[in-house]
């Protein structure tokens, strides 16, 4: 029997928002369509894998119930270590794919396993040579990247930074380094803390920096913004504190 496949299913970027917008707006339709007629999801979240599946069954009719859909979640651990260092073994939740089931992948918000949990699963699909199938959708990084005008041709991503005050001042010291050789430094804040991570940056960054983010990306309250520091000066942090952000620093 051959293997079915393991379908990366973009989510939008409305998530927690509490007025998400319609789907058509920021996913295609094809993408959607593919989500309808998968059954077997491997999730961050349980509830929120039924309330996108809900809304996806608005667009196209899902091919079973929400109550017959097989949802299994990532253990917690893999949540808050993440699965990227291999210590995690995904195998076991590919078994439907192993039995010929077509299965997606499915975060919280954007693409699974990029700046979220599920790097585990795609290697065990790879390892058990179940096919791979990236589906179109928004992903907050890229995004916020392209709009920040830094060098989109070597950049890169690490995550969070440390909360601790003089941690956090050492880290941003260790990018900017990075960044002015002309490698952009992308990272991200949970909600409620973006204040304080601007608010570092602005004070720790040297004044020919330049200091770009995204929030709220392909949601009508979007903000894309991208200054030298010295500009950032004096002025108000430019999005929501209770919006996920991506900051970005560069020349």
């Amino acid at each position: 029997m051959p293997h079915g496949k393991l379908f990366l299913v973009p989510a939008p970027l409305d998530f927690g928002t509490g007025s998400p917008g319609p789907l058509s707006g920021v996913m295609p339709d094809k993408t959607l369509h593919t989500a309808s007629l998968v059954t077997h999801w491997i999730c961050e979240n349980a509830k929120s894998a039924r309330a996108y599946l809900k809304r996806i069954h608005e667009v196209h009719p899902l091919a079973l119930s929400l109550q017959e859909q097989s949802i299994v979640e990532l253990p917690r651990e893999v949540h808050k270590k993440g699965d990227h260092g291999g210590e995690f073994d995904a195998r076991p939740l590919l078994a439907a794919a192993l039995q010929g089931r077509d299965m997606g992948l499915l975060s919280e918000a954007g693409m699974p396993a990029v700046a979220d949990p599920g790097s585990s699963v795609v290697r065990a699909a790879h390892d058990l040579a179940i096919d791979v199938v990236p589906l179109v959708g928004p992903v907050s990084l890229l995004l916020a990247l392209a709009a920040s005008g830094l060098n989109g041709q070597n950049f890169a991503f690490v995550g969070y930074l440390p909360q601790d005050a003089t941690q956090r001042a050492q880290r941003i010291r260790e990018l900017e380094a990075a960044a002015l050789k002309g490698q952009t430094q992308m990272f991200i804040e949970t909600p409620y803390r973006n204040l304080a991570m601007w608010e570092a940056l602005v004070k720790t960054l040297q004044t020919q920096t330049r200091l770009a983010v995204g929030s709220a990306l392909t949601l009508p309250a979007e903000v894309t913004a991208s200054r030298a520091v010295k500009a950032w000066r004096g002025a108000p942090c430019p999005v929501a504190n209770d919006t996920p952000a991506v900051f970005l620093i560069g020349r």
